[in-house]
């Protein structure tokens, strides 16, 4: 599971593009407890969800015209500009080149081999997430694939991520575990997150790949009832992810997908 041990390679950031910025942190309010501030014109009004002072999720609105509604997650790396040239040269593509956040560090964002878009945070001021791994705040990633191998060789060339298949999705997928490099041992609780083939997930294979982004919750049927009750959709209902907890597919009422948590006592 996810904690706030930043290493290269792991999830330190997440952020929703979304056309009704106002309209989807009523909803984020409603189903997490989080609270939105925007920032002002030299950020683009990109601001920061909060939860108990804390920061969650970062978010902006993005005209349609400019792509679908859709959660970002970015990847903790030591140089922006490394990250690229090994991006370019394990067939990925720049999608946005480095660049500098004001003080707070770099940023760039990339696509992988199969077209799925991630970005990378190279800290400088903002160190990462103020919380994760806990109730409303990020606690699981998954990446959905049509090429799992290719998929691994490039994430391990780009953040020399540890893969390791021994467990088994919600669906009966194939469920290989991404670990920081020098993790070693094969564990849910050493992990961030997984690769999963993407035909072998019905809700997955009928919107193409992505990483999907999971947030905890304490219950996990209330947290489905009232993201329906708010205007989102469940694209998959309540599971169980060996050696994690129960889980949900859904999206918010802009139809960007995310997924909800409830983590067993002992998943990390």
């Amino acid at each position: 599971m996810l904690t706030n041990r930043f290493v290269t390679g792991t999830p330190i950031w997440v952020d929703l593009g979304t056309p009704d910025i106002d309209g989807a942190s009523a909803f984020y309010r409603s189903l997490f407890g989080w609270e939105f501030t925007a920032g002002g014109a030299e950020v683009g009004g990109y601001g920061m969800f909060t939860k108990d002072g804390r920061t969650v999720a970062g978010g902006m609105a993005v005209p349609p015209e400019q792509g679908p509604s859709a959660w970002t997650l970015y990847f903790r790396t030591p140089d922006a500009e490394g990250a690229a040239t090994a991006v370019r040269a394990g067939g990925g593509s720049v999608a946005l080149d480095p660049m500098d956040v004001m003080d707070l560090g770099r940023m760039a964002l990339f696509t992988d081999p199969t077209g799925t878009g991630f970005g990378v945070w190279q800290p400088g001021g903002m160190k990462g997430l103020d919380a994760v791994g806990e109730e409303g705040a990020l606690c699981w990633t998954e990446l959905y694939t049509p090429d799992p191998v290719a998929d691994l060789s490039f994430y391990d060339m780009v953040f020399g991520t540890e893969a390791h298949t021994d467990a088994a999705g919600a669906t009966g997928a194939t469920y290989t575990l991404l670990q920081p490099a020098g993790t070693g041992t094969a564990s849910p609780a050493d992990a961030f997150g997984a690769v999963v083939p993407l035909a072998d997930d019905p809700a997955e294979a009928a919107d193409g790949p992505s990483w999907t982004p999971y947030f905890a919750v304490g219950d996990l049927d209330a947290a489905v009832a009232e993201a329906e009750r708010a205007g989102g959709k469940i694209r998959r209902g309540p599971a169980d992810l060996p050696g994690l907890g129960r889980s949900a597919k859904l999206t918010d009422p802009y139809g960007a997908r995310f997924a909800v948590l409830a983590p067993a006592r002992d998943a990390g």
